[in-house]
C-alpha cells in the first residue's frame, strides 16, 4: 500500500491511498480459502469447491466487502501513523467510473482513494500561573429568606369574598371578551379568570381599570397591546375587552410560621428557610461561576492565538445562524430593526464561531493532558436529566442517543467542559470578593461583549448559550420570551414569575 501526502496548505490535508491489485486479490482468495470449507453448494462435496468457481460466484461481493473494510479502517490507521488528528470525518474519495471500479473489483486493477481533511492544530499549553480571576460572593440575608419565601407562599394564599369595591391586592374573578377593532380575537376569551389586581400579569392599563369595580358589575375596558406583544396581529394595536365581575375577594394575611411551611409541603418554618436559602445561594453561586468562567476564558482566548479549522467553525457558525434567523423569525424583526445588516451580522458571528472553536480546543487539550475525565455515572445522569426536560418520550430519547452517531459527545462536552474550568480553578490565582446581589446580577456589558457577543451597537438577537456551546460562551444571553396565545397579558417572559 502506497500513502502519499498531494497537499499540506495550512491545515488541510489530502492524502492518495494506492493498494495494488496484487495485493486486493490476496487478500480476496484468503477468504476464498477460508470460505471453501464452510460454504454448502450442490454438486460438490463439503470443502472441494473449486477456488475458481468460489471467486466467480463471490469474488466481487468478498472484494466489495474488502474495500468498504479499507475505507472504514484505514483512515484512522493513516492519522494515527502520522500523529495527527482529524477536525472532521475525513473525505474520502474513489472513482466514480463504473468500468474502472468493475476492475477493481475484478483485481484488474489498483485500488485508489483519496482522504481530505484539516487536522487541529498542535497547541503548546501554556502556564496557567498568570491567570487571576475575582470570584464574587453574596451572603444571603435572613431578609432576602423570608421576602423569599412570602413570594413563593403568594401561591398558597387565600382569599375571602368581600362586598365591596376591589383595591389594589384584591383578587377579581371574572368573564372577559377581547376584541379589535370590533371582531373578537383568538385567546382574548375566557370564563372565571382570576387576576389579583397588581400583580402586573395583564398588559399595561387592564389592572388599573378594573380597580373599584364590585361584583355584578359590566365594564368596557380600552387598552393597547405592547409594539413588542409576541402576537404580531395584536402588536400595538388597540383593544377592548368586554368585562363582568363575578367576584371580588380580598386577600388573608400571610404569617410566618410552621403553619405556612405545612401548607406548602414542608415540615417546618426552619426546614423551609433552610431549603430556601440553599436555592438562592445556588442562584447566585451560578451567575458567580458563570462571572469566573469567562474570565478564565477571556485571559486564554488571549494566550492562544492559532489558526482554526475551518471545517468546524463553519458548523459552529451554522448552529449560531440558524439560531439568529429562528430568533429573528419569531420575533417578527429584522437585521435593520437591530442596528445592523446581514453582512454585518455574519462578520461578527464568524468571529464568535471561531473564538469559541478555539478555546474548545484549548480546553479540550487542558482537560486531555490533565487527566480529566467523564465517568459513566456522570453520563448516565446527564441522560437522567434528559428524559426529565422531556416528559412521555423517554423511550423516543434513548434511542436517539443510542442509535445518532456522536449524539453521546453532546451529553459528555459540557461535562467534561466544567470538569476542566474546576481543574483550572484549582490551579488558578482566584481572589474572593464580597458584593451585594445588585452588583452580582448586573450586566458587565464590556466583559460581555470582549467575551462572546458581536459589538453591542450592532447585535442581532441572541440565545442563551447551548450547555455544548460553553466552552467559548460563559456571559449568558437574554432569551427571547416564547410565543404565547393571545390573552390579555405582557410578554411571557413576566408570566413565567406567576
Amino acid at each position: 500500500m502506497q500513502v502519499t501526502e498531494t497537499l499540506a496548505e495550512g491545515l488541510k490535508r489530502e492524502i492518495k491511498v494506492v493498494i495494488p491489485a496484487k495485493d486486493m486479490e490476496a487478500r480476496m482468495n484468503e477468504r476464498l480459502a477460508d470460505a471453501k470449507d464452510k460454504v454448502r453448494i450442490n454438486g460438490f462435496r463439503p470443502g472441494k469447491v473449486p477456488v475458481s468457481h468460489l471467486k466467480k460466484m463471490y469474488g466481487k461481493s468478498i472484494m466489495a466487502e474488502i474495500v468498504n473494510e479499507i475505507v472504514r479502517d484505514r483512515p484512522t490507521q493513516i492519522l494515527s501513523e502520522r500523529g495527527e488528528k482529524s477536525a472532521t470525518q475525513p473525505a474520502i474519495t474513489m472513482t466514480e467510473d463504473e468500468a474502472e471500479a468493475e476492475k477493481i473489483l475484478a483485481a484488474q486493477a489498483d485500488f485508489e482513494f483519496t482522504l481530505a481533511y484539516e487536522v487541529i492544530p498542535p497547541i503548546d499549553l501554556k502556564s496557567t500561573d498568570g491567570i487571576k480571576v475575582v470570584r464574587e460572593v453574596v451572603e444571603v440575608s435572613d431578609d432576602e429568606v423570608n421576602e423569599q419565601i412570602l413570594k413563593i407562599a403568594e401561591s398558597a394564599r387565600t382569599f375571602e369574598t368581600k362586598n365591596g369595591k376591589a383595591a389594589d391586592g384584591d383578587r377579581v374573578t371574572m368573564n372577559y371578551l377581547g376584541k379589535v377593532d370590533g371582531e373578537a380575537f383568538d385567546g382574548g376569551a375566557a370564563e372565571d379568570a382570576e387576576l389579583v389586581l397588581g400583580s402586573g400579569r395583564f398588559i399595561p392599563g387592564f389592572e388599573d381599570q378594573l380597580v373599584g369595580v364590585k361584583a355584578g358589575d359590566e365594564k368596557t375596558i380600552t387598552v393597547t397591546f405592547p409594539s413588542e406583544y409576541p402576537a404580531a396581529n395584536l402588536a400595538g394595536k388597540e383593544a377592548t375587552f368586554d368585562v363582568t365581575v363575578k367576584e371580588v375577594a380580598a386577600p388573608v394575611e400571610l404569617e410566618m410560621n410552621d403553619e405556612l411551611a405545612t401548607k406548602m409541603g414542608i415540615e417546618s418554618l426552619d426546614k423551609l428557610k433552610e431549603i430556601v436559602r440553599g436555592q438562592i445561594e445556588g442562584q447566585y453561586g451560578n451567575v458567580t461561576r458563570q462571572k469566573v468562567k469567562r474570565q478564565i476564558l477571556d485571559q486564554l482566548d488571549e494566550m492562544y492565538k492559532f489558526d482554526t479549522p475551518q471545517g468546524l467553525v463553519d458548523a459552529e457558525f451554522e448552529n449560531i445562524w440558524r439560531q439568529i434567523n429562528t430568533d429573528l423569525a419569531q420575533s417578527g424583526k429584522t437585521f435593520e430593526d437591530e442596528d445592523t445588516t446581514e453582512e454585518e451580522a455574519r462578520e461578527e458571528y464568524r468571529k464568535l464561531a471561531e473564538r469559541r472553536v478555539r478555546l474548545g480546543l484549548v480546553l479540550s487539550e487542558i482537560g486531555e493532558k490533565g487527566g480529566v475525565e467523564v465517568t459513566e455515572d456522570e453520563m448516565q445522569r446527564a441522560l437522567f436529566a434528559q428524559l426529565q426536560q422531556f416528559p412521555g418520550q423517554q423511550k423516543e430519547i434513548l434511542d436517539y442517543f443510542r442509535n445518532t452517531p456522536g449524539a453521546s459527545a453532546s451529553l459528555r462536552a459540557p461535562i467534561f467542559e466544567e470538569k476542566v474550568v474546576d481543574k483550572l480553578l484549582s490551579e488558578i490565582d482566584v481572589t474572593d470578593k464580597k458584593v451585594s446581589k445588585e452588583e452580582l446580577l448586573a450586566e458587565d456589558e464590556e466583559g460581555a461583549e470582549a467575551a462572546d457577543k458581536p459589538a453591542k451597537k450592532k447585535a442581532a438577537p441572541k440565545k442563551k448559550a447551548a450547555a455544548t456551546d460553553e466552552a467559548a460562551e460563559a456571559a449568558s444571553e437574554e432569551a427571547p420570551a416564547p410565543k404565547k396565545k393571545a390573552a390579555p397579558k405582557k410578554k411571557a417572559a413576566d408570566d413565567s414569575a406567576e
